[in-house]
């Protein structure tokens, strides 16, 4: 195979984004020269500057996830009424308050390393030996073993992870960037896999282990139907951001020539490499909310059941392209949200990038031997992105 050689990262990001959305992703960006806070008929309220969606997103009275339009109408026909991305109020500080001890960054660094020891071992040694390694196939089985950790399921190998994350992408290319609402057919659809699922993650629960997943949850207080629900949301939200986000950082760091790099200072660049590329792919391009009571973004009146769609990729991409070297304001990690609703799962995401990444940086030199954009996804990515260990001049 011959290698492509350096591409233009913004231009292969964009490649990306129009694979998976070809129409909504130009209006998306066509939104964003039309100012920070647009009301577009039929649509909503578009909000495309970072420091007021932050504003939006620290507001959970006014800006609500369980009203007309916003996740709630996507996500309890599936996963029922207490998932926390559905909830507001009272009722969603008190489950997020059980969950806070769940996923602590010294916990998710070490079910990380006890999960993925072995296939990470298996992915640095065929590196090391040469092998071209499709990343995006690998990372479909290191986020399915992951998962399979989280809801309590003893997987009988790498068919069971890819098995669990094919079903899991099903579920979530249902959605579209336009979609308000599941048909009660996908409604059925997603419960053929989430149903079983649940009951897997309940049996872990019941078994009180609080050395997993679903065992913690009942020691922090969680019910049975809160831990199924919990174990449903993370298998939707964290499985393929986690999976998608591996093969662009390391094709970004490619493109830019920051691979090498990084790989010689993992310590010092790496999260700083991860959260750049997080800003410039931003794994969740539009965050929905519904208006509970009269209010303001910007200089945008706002009244109930007014839609807000918060475009993340906007805001966030106003800083530039991939930079490592950077300069300017600090997004705050805004990909994962803000406020109340700020991502519980981002230690565990955060531990398995790191996980995987300085695996493969660890075999740098590493050249790209080709690339395609996947088609049909929600969550836009490569189909495959194919990399081996550069040949030195003798």
């Amino acid at each position: 195979m011959r290698p492509l050689g350096p591409r233009p990262g913004a231009a292969w990001e964009r490649r990306i984004h129009l694979a998976a959305h070809p129409v909504a992703y130009p209006l998306l960006r066509g939104l964003a020269r039309c100012g920070p806070v647009v009301r577009v008929p039929g649509v909503g309220v578009i909000v495309n500057d970072g420091p007021a969606a932050r504003e939006v997103l620290l507001d959970g009275e006014t800006f609500r996830k369980d009203g007309p339009g916003s996740p709630g109408d996507l996500w309890t026909p599936v996963l029922g009424p207490s998932v926390l991305l559905n909830m507001e109020g009272g009722a969603h500080r008190a489950l997020r308050h059980k969950l806070a001890e769940l996923f602590t960054p010294g916990y998710a660094e070490r079910l990380c390393a006890r999960v993925l020891a072995e296939p990470l071992a298996r992915l640095a040694g065929r590196l090391r030996a040469g092998a071209a390694v499709d990343l995006v196939e690998t990372m479909r089985v290191l986020a399915g073993a992951v998962i399979c950790e989280v809801i309590g399921l003893e997987a009988d190998g790498e068919a069971t992870y890819r098995r669990l994350f094919r079903q899991g992408e099903d579920v979530v290319s249902m959605v579209s960037l336009r979609t308000r609402r599941l048909s009660p057919s996908q409604v059925e659809r997603a419960r053929t896999v989430l149903d079983p699922l649940g009951d897997i993650a309940a049996k872990a629960y019941a078994a009180g282990d609080d050395s997993t997943v679903m065992g913690r949850m009942r020691v922090l207080g969680l019910s049975e139907q809160e831990a199924r629900g919990a174990a449903g949301a993370f298998f939707l939200t964290g499985t393929e951001t986690v999976a998608t986000l591996v093969p662009r950082l390391l094709a970004l760091l490619h493109d830019s020539g920051d691979l090498d790099r990084v790989a010689a200072a993992p310590h010092a660049l790496l999260d700083r490499s991860i959260d750049e590329a997080m800003r410039v792919t931003t794994p969740t391009p539009v965050m929905l909310r519904s208006v509970h009571a009269p209010g303001r973004i910007g200089r945008v009146a706002v009244r109930p059941g007014d839609r807000v769609l918060i475009v993340t990729h906007n805001c966030c991409r106003a800083l530039g392209p991939f930079d490592l070297d950077r300069p300017g304001p600090d997004p705050r990690r805004l990909w994962f949200g803000a406020g109340p609703h700020f991502c519980l799962g981002h230690p565990l995401a955060m531990a398995e990038i790191r996980a995987v990444a300085r695996t493969v940086l660890a075999a740098a030199p590493l050249e790209i031997l080709r690339r395609q954009a996947a088609r049909g996804v929600l969550i836009p990515t490569y189909r495959h992105l194919v990399v081996a260990r550069r040949q030195e001049p003798a």
